[in-house]
């Protein structure tokens, strides 16, 4: 029986991937974008199988209307995907209050809302899935990307606590953490509008980083992606959180042992004699972890 999906993102890259492989391997999709125009080519060579929605997430009004078009459409939501997203950056001290709440009502009140809203057509099914596409942004701070880590963290969390909720129900969620992949993300992630020049010289190697990005024909591309996620969701078991792409689990790799590090400092520092005070202080494990990712694993 085919499967009917409910995707935001779907104008370009990982978004519209997922919603052409979802499609392709004969499932329904309600394939969302703040312009369906982006996905008629998706809407004609799929006309049975894609309806292409307007949907700005950051809109309750049109976040319940998708959902009741799924509904109408297809008769419910089996899968929806949380995919929908764009970053900012920004340092603390440069991210204005109203930045801040922008970019967290797009990566975790957005997500929130929508499932709350599939939630009651999936438990009445007995099943379901909720696929929230993070980062691995969401498992580390980089500097600069202050505001769209704190939007993944809350994201990551919002997922492992509905994970727990849900399952007596039948419903299984997730969160893929992808790695680097082709797409416009690195083009469009939008700079705060205060900036300090100071904060050149610990968030400029980030920066640059993500603009390169743009040219680097190393990256994976948004169709395996796609099959990955299509993977989980036909898979009979998985963990609640899943890395996608090589690059991935090189930075967990990093991530994980500058977590060790970091750890066994803090258990030093409290059960430890007091230390003798210092004129500066030393970066801890973690800040040192994350000044090696801000320039690739094993840099």
């Amino acid at each position: 029986m085919a499967r009917r999906w409910l995707v935001t993102g779907c104008s370009s890259g990982l978004g519209q991937a997922l919603a052409g492989a979802v499609a392709e391997a004969g499932d329904l999709v309600i394939a969302t974008a703040r312009r369906p125009a982006a996905v008629r080519g998706l809407v004609a060579r799929y006309p049975d199988r894609v309806t292409a929605v307007e949907l700005d997430v950051c809109d309750p009004g049109q976040c319940e209307a998708a959902v009741e078009h799924a509904v109408h459409r297809f008769g419910g939501v089996d899968v929806l995907v949380n995919n929908a997203g764009s970053g900012l950056f920004g340092a603390v001290e440069e991210v204005s209050d109203a930045e801040l709440r922008s970019q967290l009502e797009l990566l975790t009140v957005a997500p929130w809302r929508l499932s709350r809203l599939v939630l009651p057509l999936m438990r009445r099914q007995r099943s379901g899935h909720i696929v929230n596409v993070s980062s691995l942004a969401g498992r580390m701070g980089m500097p600069g990307l202050a505001a769209y880590v704190t939007g993944k963290y809350a994201l990551e969390g919002m997922t492992q606590a509905l994970a727990a909720e849900v399952a007596p129900f039948g419903i299984r969620v997730h969160a893929v953490e992808p790695g680097q992949f082709a797409t416009r993300y690195s083009t469009a992630v939008t700079e705060a509008a205060a900036g300090v020049p100071a904060y050149q010289e610990s968030t400029g190697e980030v920066r640059a980083g993500l603009r390169a990005m743009a040219d680097n024909p190393a990256l994976g591309s948004p169709e395996t992606f796609a099959a990955h996620v299509l993977r989980l969701v036909t898979a009979r078991t998985a963990p609640v959180r899943v890395p996608i792409g090589a690059d991935a689990y090189a930075y967990l790799e990093a991530i994980e042992g500058a977590a060790r590090d970091e750890l066994a400092a803090a258990y030093d520092f409290v059960h430890g004699p007091a230390p003798a005070p210092r004129d500066t202080a030393s970066p801890s494990a973690a800040e040192a972890g994350a000044a090696t990712l801000a320039t690739g694993p094993g840099a």
